[in-house]
């Protein structure tokens, strides 16, 4: 780790923390953060040559694995015709046309560079189609980091004992209303207490950020029951879960068609993408039809068009083989990792939906954000840093879900749950 540890010092006198993005800097578990140079398949190489099997992939994107040859090639050959023009290109409405068909719920959409982009976007668009101000979210989900969407966000913030962000102005939050999530009694309060004035509830139908959270049996549905009773728009924040617990995302696992959904991650196989769409009576509002300005430079670049049609189009001519193939292995590898706890004797709740899960170190259901805020951190920070150093990386956080892909297979369970079963050990006596 000796040039990790290097390149680490040296980003720490260029960049707030050394990172760009506050999880990487490993400050919730301890240890060095490994710094990255290359990736393949299942796997990370370090500058210092070690290598890692990898459960967080780049945060959700990489579900055909690393440096997928055919998105490889997909942004080499995009690269080569010209990184970016501020014009329309064909690849966008291409892109596009696999969203739609993916997703029924969406009948028009726009592309820009991020999740955080897609859901203030949406929630914008929401309030001028219902003349609203106030909207519903939910403890632990994180939606991106604009300001009205930092209340109880879970995410980074949870991670880093942040109880919202400094520099959001009170006025900026009064609109927002944050309820415990698969608590519909409160939803149905709230619709109460605020009358004919919510514009729109955002969810993540399984919560990521604080790790993953199911929903309940039936949360879902009444969501979209009292949205639909309220005359209030129905956001579903997909970023995480889109293209990865099946084709459709969470709406079509479970049967739902949110009024809008957010898109972001897969869809631009691991580079800068994201994307906001729903019912074209909502989306017409959007400038140049409507009132509602929204704009971004580079919406809908060429390099990202090209790795998401590569990525979702394999998904597609792949979704009969590389969905059961997830579904395999995470319940091999998410399973077999309670069972080891169980034998060891150490508290540990499993919370899996698809390919996405979290080892809660803590024996009591995890149901929601207050639920998982009583795991035992020290337990996980020094599971995590075993670990690591076993050549497992997993997310450097309790409340962030992990992720595998296609590239993970029966080698890499046997060597996750080896691992663990060391790891633990580690855990139990922290």
């Amino acid at each position: 780790m000796q040039l990790s540890r290097q390149l680490q010092r040296r980003a720490e006198t260029l960049l707030p923390g050394g990172v760009d993005s506050p999880v990487r800097a490993f400050r919730a578990v301890g240890g060095e953060p490994p710094f990255v140079v290359r990736a393949e398949g299942a796997y990370l190489w370090d500058a210092d040559g070690n290598r890692y099997l990898d459960y967080f992939g780049s945060w959700g994107p990489m579900i055909l694995g690393h440096a997928a040859p055919q998105v490889v090639k997909a942004v080499q050959e995009a690269a080569a015709r010209g990184v970016s023009f501020g014009a329309s290109t064909p690849t966008e409405a291409d892109l596009a046309e696999m969203v739609r068909q993916a997703f029924p719920s969406i009948e028009m959409l726009r592309f820009v560079s991020s999740g955080t982009e897609a859901t203030m976007s949406a929630i914008r668009l929401a309030r001028a189609f219902t003349h609203r101000k106030f909207f519903i979210k939910f403890e632990g989900c994180y939606h991106g980091h604009s300001d009205a969407l930092l209340v109880k966000a879970g995410s980074g913030v949870a991670t880093l004992g942040i109880p919202g962000s400094a520099g959001v102005p009170e006025e900026t939050i009064q609109h927002t209303l944050a309820l415990p999530f698969n608590d519909i009694a409160a939803v149905e309060e709230a619709f109460t207490r605020y009358n004919a004035k919510i514009a729109c509830i955002i969810v993540e139908p399984v919560v990521g950020n604080a790790g993953c959270i199911p929903p309940k049996p039936g949360y879902l549905q009444a969501l979209r029951a009292i949205t639909a009773r309220e005359g209030t728009v129905l956001i579903f924040d997909e970023v995480m879960t889109g293209f990865r617990l099946a084709l459709g995302g969470a709406q079509e696992l479970f049967g739902i068609q949110p009024d809008m959904t957010c898109l972001g991650k897969i869809l631009g196989g691991g580079l800068p993408c994201g994307a906001f769409g729903g019912r074209a009576e909502i989306m017409r509002l959007l400038a140049p039809l409507g009132p509602v300005y929204q704009a971004g430079t580079l919406s809908g670049n060429p390099l990202a068009m090209a790795a998401g049609i590569a990525t979702v189009g394999t998904l597609v001519e792949q979704r009969d083989t590389v969905y059961p193939q997830l579904e395999k292995v995470s319940a091999a590898v998410a399973e077999g990792m309670a069972t080891i706890a169980g034998d060891a004797g150490v508290a540990v709740t499993t919370n899996r939906v698809g390919s996405m899960f979290t080892w809660f170190f803590t024996g009591d259901p995890v149901t929601d954000y207050d639920s998982a805020s009583r795991s035992n951190t020290k337990q996980f920070a020094a599971f995590h840093r075993a670990m690591l150093d076993r050549g497992v990386w997993l997310p450097p956080s309790q409340f962030e879900a992990a992720f595998l892909g296609a590239a993970h297979g029966e080698e890499e369970i046997r060597a996750t749950l080896a691992a663990a079963k060391d790891a633990l050990a580690a855990a139990k006596s922290a």
